[in-house]
C-alpha cells in the first residue's frame, strides 16, 4: 500500500480493503491527457485495442485533428482518419475510464527550474473525473508519461488527486509510470516499436500497465523496480546524451582556434570500434535540454552539487552565442546580410521547442547583421509568436553576405552545398553547423 495512505487508514481505524483492480479487456476505457508529440501517437496506438478519448484543452488543436491534420506531423492524415479514437476538448467529454494517462509537457521556467504548473492542471483534470469512474464500477490507474524528477508522481501528483477526487490513493486509485520515448521525426523508433518502461504502485496495478502498453507495442516492456525507478530511467536516458554532445562541442570549441574540423577528426575517431557517435551542435527540443535540468533540481534538492550534468547544461547552452561570435569573426567583425537556413530544433520535424537556432540569430543581431530565416517545415505563426522571428520565403537572386545551414531539414540538403554556396555573394561565407556540405563550406565546427 501507499505508505501515507497506510498511515492514514491506521489512524482512521477499520476501513474496507482496497479495491481490487480488474483484467484489462476489449471494453476497458483508456483517457489520454495531452495531445501533443507524445499523447497523440500514443492514443492513435490505444484506440486499436481499447475505448480511447484524447483529451486536449486546445480547442483548435482537436479541431485540426478531427479534420485528419496533426500539425506535428507525427501521425497521418490517413491513420487519423481510419483512427477509432474519440477526441474532446473538455473534461466532461470524456467517458470513465480505466486507465488515465497524462502527457503534458513539463518545461522549465526562466531560472531553467522545473515548470510542473501543465502536469498539475492535468492532475487536477484526471481527480475531477475519478469519481465517475469509481461509480462507473471501474478502478482507475492514473498513468504519467510526462518528464519529471524521482519523487513528483508519488509525492506531488498523487497528493492533487487525492484532493481533487476525495479518493485514496492506493485503495481507490492506483498510480503508475512509465516514461515517454517518442523522438520526433523518427519514423524507426515509434511507439509500437520501442520498448516501454513501466512501474506501478502495486504489482497488481503494474501487471495491468504492462498488459496495456504490452498490447500497443512490438518491443516488450520492461517492469521497472518501481515509479521512482521509472521516473529516474527518462532523466538520465537524456541527461547521458546531453553531456556526450556537450563534450563534443568543447572539443569543437579546443579544436576551432587550432583549424583543425572536429568533423575531420570525428571521422577519424569512429573507426575504433567503441567510440561513442555522438557529434556537436546546437541542442535544443523539449527533451535533451530540458531533462538535465530536472535531475540537477532533485540534486540540489538533496543537497548535492551536479557538477557533471550542469557543466554539460552550461556549455550546450552557449553554444549558440560561441558560433554566432565565431561567424561574426569569420566575417572579420563585419555586420552584413545573413540568411540562416533552419529554425526548429532538429531536421524534418516542425518542433520549434527551446529552439537554440533562436538565440543564434539573436545573437547575430545584436552584432549588427540583417538576419533572414527560411525554415520549410516551422510553423510561421508559431516562430513569430514564440521567438519574434519572421520566417521569409526563398528570394530567387537574392546574395547574401553569410549563409548558414543551421538545420539539416532534407530540402536543404538536397540544394546541395554548390547551390548554397551561390546564394553567397562575392567573398561571403557558407557556414554549415551540421556537416553536411562537406568541401562546399567556408565555415563548420
Amino acid at each position: 500500500m501507499y505508505p501515507k495512505v497506510a498511515m492514514r487508514r491506521a489512524l482512521a481505524g477499520p476501513v474496507t480493503p482496497p479495491r481490487a483492480i480488474p483484467a484489462l479487456s476489449r471494453d476497458s476505457r483508456v483517457v489520454v491527457i495531452g495531445l501533443g508529440y507524445v499523447g497523440l501517437p500514443l492514443a492513435v496506438a490505444l484506440a486499436k485495442h481499447f475505448g480511447a478519448t484524447g483529451l486536449d484543452i486546445d480547442a483548435r488543436r482537436i479541431a485540426e485533428l478531427g479534420r485528419g491534420h496533426d500539425r506535428t506531423g507525427e501521425v497521418s492524415a490517413e491513420d487519423l482518419t481510419a483512427s477509432a479514437l474519440t477526441l474532446a476538448a473538455e473534461a466532461g467529454q470524456c467517458p470513465p475510464a480505466d486507465i488515465y494517462i497524462v502527457t503534458v509537457p513539463t518545461p522549465i521556467d526562466g531560472a531553467s527550474k522545473p515548470d510542473l504548473r501543465l502536469v498539475e492542471a492535468a492532475s487536477r483534470t484526471v481527480a475531477a473525473l475519478l469519481p465517475a469512474a469509481i461509480a462507473d464500477g471501474r478502478v482507475p490507474i492514473v498513468i504519467y508519461e510526462s518528464t519529471v524528477y524521482p519523487g513528483v508522481t508519488e509525492d506531488i501528483c498523487a497528493p492533487l488527486l487525492e484532493a481533487g477526487s476525495g479518493l485514496v490513493c492506493g485503495h481507490d486509485f492506483y498510480l503508475g509510470y512509465s516514461p515517454e520515448r517518442i523522438n520526433p521525426g523518427d519514423r524507426e523508433h515509434t511507439i509500437d516499436r520501442i520498448t516501454k518502461v513501466v512501474a506501478g504502485q502495486t504489482p497488481e496495478a503494474l501487471d495491468r500497465i504492462a498488459a496495456l502498453y504490452g498490447a500497443v507495442t512490438s518491443g516488450g516492456v520492461f517492469r521497472a523496480a518501481s515509479i521512482k525507478v521509472a521516473e529516474a530511467a527518462k532523466v538520465i536516458e537524456n541527461a547521458q546524451r546531453d553531456i556526450n554532445i556537450a563534450f563534443m562541442n568543447e572539443i569543437a570549441q579546443i579544436f576551432a582556434p587550432l583549424a583543425i574540423s572536429v568533423w575531420d577528426v570525428l571521422a577519424a575517431a569512429r573507426t575504433k570500434w567503441n567510440f561513442l557517435d555522438f557529434a556537436p551542435g546546437l541542442v535544443g527540443g523539449h527533451c535533451i535540454g530540458v531533462d538535465p535540468y530536472y535531475l540537477s533540481h532533485r540534486a540540489e534538492q538533496l543537497g548535492l552539487d551536479p557538477r557533471v550534468i550542469l557543466a554539460g547544461r552550461g556549455i550546450n547552452d552557449g553554444m549558440a552565442q560561441w558560433t554566432a561570435m565565431r561567424l561574426h569573426e569569420a566575417r572579420r567583425g563585419r555586420p552584413g546580410s545573413v540568411l540562416v537556413l533552419g529554425l526548429t530544433f532538429k531536421e524534418n520535424v516542425p518542433d520549434l521547442r527551446n529552439s537554440k537556432v533562436a538565440d543564434l540569430v539573436s545573437v547575430l543581431g545584436r552584432l549588427g547583421h540583417a538576419v533572414s530565416v527560411q525554415d520549410p517545415h516551422a510553423d510561421p505563426a508559431e516562430a513569430l509568436h514564440e521567438y519574434g522571428i519572421p520566417l521569409v520565403p526563398a528570394a530567387p537572386g537574392r546574395r547574401y553576405d553569410l549563409v548558414v545551414l543551421a538545420v539539416a531539414h532534407r530540402e536543404f540538403v538536397a540544394i546541395g552545398g554548390a547551390a548554397l554556396k551561390a546564394l553567397c555573394k562575392k567573398g561571403g561565407t557558407l557556414a554549415d553547423l551540421k556537416g553536411v556540405l562537406g568541401k562546399a563550406a567556408d565555415w563548420t565546427f
